[in-house]
């Protein structure tokens, strides 16, 4: 829901509306921990959710107790995921690695003395987590009001209060847009676990999406790049910069992805060895290692595209582009492919790539290619001036 902050900030901050993005953030912080209040109680009554989806016993009491020691971490994204895309609005992601990096130590150390040293285990571990998100989230806000942002962040503002239903429909809908797309895959290992050697087919799915996770991290940064430079630009009603924006978005993008898929081609026999040392495993991922090579290939192209959703506002109706693609397209034909036709896990991964992620790709790019960008820069502006209250004192733009 943060990345709703992505298509404001960065529309608004492109149109030199600066003191409005501090305001944006507190919305959203109202908001989604809101979402937080109204999400707790599957934290607070994982067990029985978990016996009633048909879980043992042992698993589901041990994934409730884990749960509570989560809650915190839970509360944590919503008031970290808002502080990252401030920032990244505004081009300052150096901020951000440089505070992951500083976090990434923190949460080494306290890891190694909470489940080594003190041997709480997993739930040390839990502990980790939640001490090195908050430190994060202070981190970067420590940032924000010592003064790193004097032109978007001038205090609390009771503005931050107003507008919050539209803001939070706006907030829901980019929700459901990456929702979406991350739920499917989740129902694929479910659907995994029903199959005949269920064991092994999870235990090769696994680490084909684990890779796969690995190289989407690459284009999650060009996704998140093409939504700011793509929203920046739109926001000072310059369309062809937008447009120039992500066809050199999409062009390194998909150069790095088909260098990628090249290498997992290469090595289709070998990268399994990573994990396990199981022949049965290794070979079951051989055999998948060319729907892996398309994934990554596909994921080169569907981040940008996304960046492009995301930097545009257009999250509401390509929402259901995903429904359509996802659950109405590529789940049945993975089922099809993977229980009636005996395709076993490949059938299951190979009807979702092809059904879901192929279909919303292609329908994402002909939109793209084929969209009116000029106008798209005007419905932007006229966007800031509808979600922008005047600034009291314009010294603020004054001084940019």
């Amino acid at each position: 829901m943060a990345s709703a902050l992505a298509t404001l900030c960065g529309q608004t901050f492109g149109a030199k509306r600066y003191h409005m993005l501090g305001i944006y953030m507190q919305r959203s912080w109202i908001v989604l921990f809101s979402c937080c209040i109204l999400l707790l109680p599957v934290y607070l009554y994982a067990s029985p959710i978990l016996k009633l989806i048909g879980q043992s016993d042992e698993v589901a009491e041990q994934s409730g107790a884990l749960a509570l020691w989560l809650i915190p971490l839970h509360f944590s994204y919503a008031f970290q995921f808002p502080l990252q895309r401030f920032l990244q609005c505004q081009l300052k992601n150096f901020v951000t690695l440089w505070v992951s990096l500083a976090v990434l130590v923190l949460h080494s150390v306290t890891t190694w003395i909470l489940v080594s040293v003190l041997d709480f285990g997993v739930v040390g571990a839990a502990i980790a987590l939640d001490i090195s998100c908050w430190a994060c989230g202070l981190g970067l806000f420590w940032y924000v009001v010592s003064g790193g942002c004097p032109l978007s962040w001038v205090g609390f503002s009771i503005q931050a209060f107003s507008g919050i239903w539209e803001f939070a429909k706006y907030s829901a809908a980019s929700g459901v847009l990456l929702c979406l797309e991350f739920w499917s895959y989740r129902i694929l290992i479910l659907m995994t676990g029903f199959l005949e050697e269920a064991t092994l087919a999870v235990d090769a799915l696994s680490i084909c999406t684990t890779i796969n996770v690995w190289d989407l991290m690459i284009h999650l940064a060009f996704l998140v790049g093409t939504a700011v430079r793509v929203a920046n630009e739109l926001g000072s009603g310059n369309g062809k910069a937008a447009k120039f924006a992500q066809q050199v978005s999409m062009a390194q993008s998909a150069s790095i992805g088909l260098c990628l898929c090249v290498l997992v081609i290469m090595f289709h026999h070998k990268f399994a060895h990573v994990f396990t040392s199981s022949p049965d495993v290794i070979e079951a991922v051989d055999q998948m290692s060319y729907l892996l090579a398309v994934t990554v290939l596909l994921n080169s192209v569907q981040s940008v595209l996304a960046g492009v959703v995301v930097g545009s506002g257009w999250q509401a109706w390509v929402a259901y582009i995903s429904l359509f693609s996802y659950y109405i397209f590529g789940l049945p034909l993975a089922f099809v492919m993977g229980s009636a036709l005996h395709f076993g896990v490949s059938g299951i991964w190979g009807g979702m790539i092809f059904g879901g992620t192929a279909v919303q790709t292609a329908i994402l790019a002909i939109v793209t290619i084929r969209h009116d960008w000029e106008m798209e820069a005007q419905k932007a502006m006229q966007r800031v001036n509808n979600w922008t209250t005047p600034n009291r004192d314009n010294k603020l733009e004054e001084h940019k």
